[in-house]
């Protein structure tokens, strides 16, 4: 009786006692670069300041696919990039020209995904009402609103506050990773790497890492930037955001350097 009464007491204590894991190995991070990482069993490593808050930027595409993803691929939709449509401008002023959803995520078309959004509420509002319409949006975007959901009954105008530019929708690096390795993600995180290595032939080679970079407006700077990058090989997960200044190319270079991936081991 002892033994059995004593044996969890004995457990609990030796996990207490040891130690905590250690953390990966990657390379020096940059002033004001920020970095979360996660293995397969879920354990998030933060390297600087992983807890601070900035505008998500095109990581609310992201947000898109858990939304929408299947039926815009199944609907197999396109949109043609001038610069401009509707009074709204893309952040590349030449537009991308004519995308699909793989390339729009891959190029972080904020048009096209706008175009797509204001389409699909359309039909949430003729399919649910208004009420759930606003209610769907709100169980997606609530880990990146904190609060900031424009007041009303009804389903907010969507504008580009809801496809990457402003500061509406915000996250860190350790929130992003949460949310990416939330099993409730597997099937957004599975489209993801489909969409962002399908001009790979090693689409589903395993090891080989998807990342989606992107920009992110400065709210101390209307016009700067910082940038993100997210991605994931299959084991490891990881979310990094740079400081003012940084671009889509920086995130990308620098996910690769800080993670030590192989040349030919990404999508990117």
């Amino acid at each position: 009786m002892w033994i059995r009464n004593t044996l969890p007491l004995l457990f609990a204590c030796l996990l207490a006692a040891a130690p905590p894991p250690a953390k990966p190995p990657v390379a020096p991070l940059l002033p004001g670069e920020a970095l979360a990482l996660a293995g397969p069993d879920g354990t998030v490593f933060s390297f600087g300041e992983a807890a601070r808050e900035a505008p998500m930027g095109s990581l609310a595409k992201l947000v898109w696919l858990k939304l929408e993803g299947v039926d815009w691929s199944a609907m197999d939709v396109q949109f043609n990039c001038t610069g401009t449509w509707h009074g709204y401008h893309c952040w590349l002023q030449k537009g991308h020209g004519k995308v699909d959803l793989a390339k729009a995520l891959k190029e972080s078309c904020n048009l096209a995904f706008l175009a797509w959004g204001q389409a699909s509420v359309q039909l949430w509002l003729r399919d649910y009402g208004e009420g759930a319409a606003r209610a769907r949006m709100e169980d997606a975007f609530g880990p990146f609103l904190g609060g900031r959901m424009p007041p009303g009954d009804g389903i907010p105008e969507i504008t580009p506050a809801w496809v990457g530019d402003g500061d509406l929708l915000r996250t860190s690096p350790e929130a992003m990773l949460r949310w990416l390795i939330d099993p409730d993600q597997d099937q957004t995180v599975r489209m993801a790497r489909r969409l962002l290595l399908s001009f790979k032939q090693n689409n589903y080679k395993p090891g080989t890492w998807w990342i989606k970079t992107g920009t992110a407006p400065v709210p101390s700077d209307p016009g700067a930037t910082s940038a993100w990058a997210a991605g994931s090989n299959g084991q490891a997960t990881a979310v990094l955001h740079l400081p003012r200044g940084k671009g889509k190319a920086d995130g990308l270079a620098r996910f690769r350097a800080i993670l030590m991936i192989p040349p030919g081991q990404d999508g990117g």
